[in-house]
């Protein structure tokens, strides 16, 4: 861990690409709040909206995987 110069103690992996995601995580974060305003501290949700949230999110993942598939098998023809 590293002290910044506001004194508050970062992390930094050995690993660069554990700091690519993590980075990624953050900036993610900070673009669904600009446009959402909410985090997922928010208790205006109860266990079931989050599983359809999560549902959604699985759903759309998958979307992306069938059309890199997709497009692989039309790379290899």
């Amino acid at each position: 861990m590293i002290m910044n110069e506001d004194n508050k103690l970062t992390m930094s992996s050995p690993d660069n690409n554990v700091n690519e995601i993590c980075h990624q995580f953050i900036s993610r974060s900070v673009h669904g709040f600009t446009k959402y305003g909410v985090t997922t501290e928010r208790d205006d949700l109860n266990f079931d909206q989050w599983l359809q949230h999560l549902k959604e999110e699985l759903m759309d993942a998958v979307v992306y995987i069938h059309r890199i598939q997709k497009e692989r098998e039309n790379e290899s023809k």
